[in-house]
């Protein structure tokens, strides 16, 4: 299968392995551009039979992806809808990532915040670079809660009360801690990231399909309320985008340079400031 036209990907499939590169200056802001590539990608890689393991990594040293776009929250409904009775757009594309019949793989040298940090949560393993790879969901700050997967999938990671300090503390998760608490499977020297995980994705690549594909839906039927999980989150965050509070914070954090590369890599600083 050609992996064409991609505006903020680069994939290429070695031995099994397919290894897509994020590539969207400046911040890998997970905008409509960015969402569009990883709903295209997650529905090929699903259907190609050349691939048996994905491996998501980013071409910035500093971002892995930086979180959703807050300019397009900013457009949601102020009066909520009703409660969903199917995945909207945003978890259909990272709850693929957890059900597609491939081993997903993320490997975070950089920033994975918000949007970001949901999107590595739903891919089977995460191995994080230490000193270098950050986690947080901080959209508390900002009014609102994750609406991308994150309050499901954190508590089954790391439980429910590390799930909520991390939830509602808005605070970076270094690479050493999120290995201590389950966010992260392992943090590595830098230098050692990508040989290990390389060795690890053509291990597997070397099984049969078939046998990863079972594995996978096996170990998942030891959870089954994940997608109930999804819809009621998609309702809290729904009302939460309604809330005066969050049109407010939201504002407050683009006019204080929200979303610029300078201010993102001193993100914690920021919800700090608007917590006051």
């Amino acid at each position: 299968m050609a992996y064409d036209g991609y505006q903020c990907l680069r994939i290429e499939v070695r031995d099994g392995v397919a290894w897509v590169t994020i590539d969207h200056p400046p911040i890998n802001l997970f905008d409509v551009t960015l969402i569009q590539d990883m709903l295209r990608v997650g529905e090929e890689l699903e259907s190609d039979p050349a691939v048996r393991v994905v491996v998501f990594q980013s071409a910035d040293p500093d971002f892995f992806i930086a979180h959703a776009d807050v300019e397009l929250i900013q457009t949601l409904p102020t009066m909520p809808p009703p409660k969903p009775t199917h995945l909207g757009f945003f978890h259909a594309m990272v709850d693929r990532m957890r059900t597609m019949p491939k081993a997903t793989i993320a490997k975070i040298e950089g920033i994975a915040r918000g949007g970001g940090s949901e999107f590595v949560l739903s891919c089977d393993m995460r191995f994080g670079a230490l000193g270098k790879c950050v986690l947080a969901q901080p959209e508390v700050a900002l009014g609102i809660i994750p609406g991308g997967s994150g309050t499901q999938r954190l508590p089954r990671l790391v439980g429910r009360a590390r799930a909520l300090e991390i939830v509602l503390g808005c605070d970076d998760v270094p690479a050493d801690l999120a290995e201590r608490w389950g966010y992260l499977n392992r943090a590595l020297p830098p230098a050692e990231l990508g040989p290990f995980v390389e060795r690890l994705a053509r291990r597997i690549a070397g099984f049969p399909a078939e046998a990863i594909a079972l594995a996978k839906q096996a170990v998942d039927a030891a959870d089954t309320r994940v997608v109930e999980g999804l819809l009621e989150e998609a309702d809290c965050f729904n009302h939460s985008v309604a809330t005066a509070g969050a049109r407010e914070r939201m504002a407050a954090f683009m006019a204080a340079g929200g979303q610029t590369r300078e201010v993102e890599l001193g993100l914690g600083k920021l919800a700090q400031l608007l917590g006051r």
